[in-house]
């Protein structure tokens, strides 16, 4: 039966993230459903990796600062750029925010969160004293490659938010990049704070390097999902500064920056989990 049943959720974990790859550079209804079936996926293997109180901890904290980082970067400007959420106008917000926008950063945060771990060799949710430093602004680099990727489509071609004074990026400030930058940091430096103070508990039960694989492919996925749209026709853009672009060019420039940045990111992080047992922290948990 327990053969089965990893044999299933295998089995639904590989569809979802082809489907990620399929949707997941769109804005229809199933582009949003495979979004939030992904979050709820690594969710869950947050809880089972790192426990209820360290996942609900995790996404405490990343719901805080971000929500709170979001509010403040609409109403002032800092510190992202001037800005404002277009999609989702017609719900409730959180502040001014919509409130996907806060399991979006746990979801992929969480991913980036452990792709940076392995990439440190690092045992997931315990930070040693060089990982209290290091693991979070790794993270914050890992996160923001993702931004980097889609922020021009999501607002220059989608209109899920727009930037009133536009950008030399299809349309996106570099103010944008460097607001990522700070808010991701923020709230993986409060986790690891979180983690480092509870090191002494008990140890993690070992898992395996297929467990372990799942955020980092989902990692993989919310890139190369923006290879499919290299299909679809040109389209003159007009971000909100009034600067024309070519819909082709925004999906050919995104579809080179996800394959040199988060392609290599999450593939040496795939070969740092192909270490033997011995020697991963991950795999081999200290007692």
């Amino acid at each position: 039966m327990n053969r089965l049943l990893r044999a299933a959720l295998g089995l639904g974990v590989a569809v979802l993230l082809a489907l990620a790859v399929v949707f997941g550079g769109q804005t229809g209804v199933a582009a949003q459903g495979v979004a939030a079936l992904s979050i709820l996926a690594l969710a869950v293997h947050a809880v089972v990796a790192l426990g209820w109180v360290e996942a609900a901890a995790f996404a405490a904290i990343c719901l805080t600062v971000t929500f709170a980082m979001e509010n403040l970067g609409v109403l002032t400007g800092f510190p992202f750029g001037r800005y404002a959420f277009l999609v989702e106008s017609s719900l409730p917000h959180i502040g001014v925010v919509p409130p996907i926008v806060g399991p979006l950063y746990f979801g992929m945060g969480y991913a980036s969160w452990v792709v940076a771990n392995f990439l440190l060799g690092a045992e997931v949710g315990r930070p040693s004293r060089f990982g209290l430093v290091a693991l979070p602004l790794l993270a914050a680099f890992v996160m923001t490659q993702w931004d980097v990727v889609m922020d021009p489509s999501g607002s220059t071609m989608a209109k899920a938010w727009v930037w009133y004074d536009g950008g030399g990026y299809f349309g996106v400030p570099l103010s944008n990049f460097l607001g990522w930058l700070l808010v991701t940091w923020l709230y993986f430096q409060g986790f690891a704070l979180f983690a480092y103070r509870r090191r002494s508990r008990s140890a993690y039960r070992s898992r395996s390097g297929w467990f372990w694989a799942v955020p980092i492919l989902s990692y993989l996925a919310a890139g190369l999902c923006h290879l499919p749209p290299l299909l679809e026709p040109d389209a003159r853009l007009t971000d909100a500064a009034g600067h024309l672009w070519s819909a082709k060019d925004l999906r050919e420039t995104a579809a080179i920056v996800m394959l040199f940045t988060m392609v290599p990111t999450g593939l040496l992080a795939l070969m740092r989990l192909a270490i033997p047992r011995t020697g991963n922290p991950a795999l081999h948990p200290r007692a």
